[in-house]
């Protein structure tokens, strides 16, 4: 198991010689690699062991698991047939994900992934891939399937891996925030932005509400899904337009904003410290948020054991915002 930059040649010649690989790359780069048992996802974010975090746009940061499973299969979904993504998981193993940002299909997991058919039976973690920031609204997130050399706006990849009944994959999730002890927050749908929320019971507009209150923003959001702590991040607060976030508020559940972090980068870092090392030698792949490597300040620093694109979002079961996620393989 490698995760590593990648020259472009160096890359497609591990494609040609059969590698099964997992890309993350700048749209130009992706394409310019050969068809072959891969997926791939844009994004010029990286945090690496080389060089920490980067913006790179001229190599590919890839995760090779061709020593590690048995086979892979890899096909494409739109929003309706990615409902299917647990129901049709390998028999053992783990399913990889990539969905572009902002697409229907993003924002149809987003809402509906806990209630798919299955959901959690079997291992599924991937990402949102995104663009640089510069390119917000000039250029689209895409996603690659490397078997048949489509670039994918609107829709998923999924490769499907079947593990060695020796191994195992386990999913894990370093997450740096628990709920504060403020109000309550609810809201009246399900949605990536809101103009209301109830606080403890009383209607609101949000975003007086929070502008009132002068909310670090920074800090997400944080609910408690059936004991897993699980963030909802800020994209934008604004009186006139609402309130935006990276991933949806569902309605019926109680939100709480984070606990304030003293030291947002030596905070993330001990804690991935801690995590790190009770598995280190067993990570195949990990993938950091794009609001983490900006909030920590990672260009230039690593986070090792941890390292892999900063992406528009992590998908851990379900989407997840300002997390590292990580897959480990290890013997049974």
């Amino acid at each position: 198991m490698r995760q590593h930059l990648m020259s472009i040649s160096d890359a497609g010649a591990a494609i040609s010689a059969g590698g099964k690989l997992i890309i993350a790359g700048d749209e130009d780069a992706l394409r310019r690699l050969p068809k072959g048992d891969w997926i791939g996802g844009t994004i010029p974010y990286f945090i690496t062991s080389e060089v920490g975090g980067a913006v790179i746009r001229d190599k590919v940061f890839v995760t090779d698991i061709t020593g590690t499973v048995t086979s892979v299969s890899v096909t494409r979904h739109d929003q309706d047939s990615l409902a299917k993504v647990y129901s049709q998981g390998p028999r053992h193993g783990f399913s990889f994900v990539i969905i572009p940002a902002s697409c229907k299909t993003h924002l149809s997991f987003a809402l509906n992934a806990p209630n798919y058919k299955d959901f959690g039976v079997t291992p599924l973690i991937g990402w949102i891939s995104g663009v640089h920031l510069d390119d917000l609204g000039k250029k689209t997130p895409k996603v690659f399937n490397g078997q048949t050399g489509e670039a994918i706006e609107e829709g998923a990849v999924v490769l499907r891996a079947e593990l060695p009944e020796s191994r195992i994959a386990e999913i894990g999730i370093v997450n740096l925030f628990q709920q504060g002890g403020g109000d309550t927050l609810t809201f009246m749908q399900d949605g990536f932005s809101a103009s209301e929320v109830m606080v403890n019971g009383e209607k609101r507009d949000f975003a007086a509400y929070i502008l009132e209150n002068k909310f670090d923003t920074r800090l997400p959001l944080v609910a408690d899904y059936y004991g897993v702590q699980v963030n909802i991040s800020f994209q934008s607060v604004d009186a006139k337009a609402g309130v935006h976030f990276y991933a949806p508020v569902f309605s019926g559940i109680r939100y709480k904003l984070a606990k304030p972090v003293p030291d947002y980068l030596k905070s993330f870092n001990q804690l991935l410290k801690q995590e790190g090392s009770a598995h280190k030698g067993n990570i195949a792949f990990s993938c950091n948020c794009i609001l983490n490597y900006l909030y920590s300040e990672l260009e230039g620093k690593k986070t090792e054991p941890f390292s892999g694109p900063a992406t528009f979002g992590e998908i851990a079961y379900q989407l997840l915002n300002q997390t590292l996620v990580y897959l480990e393989i290890k013997d049974i």
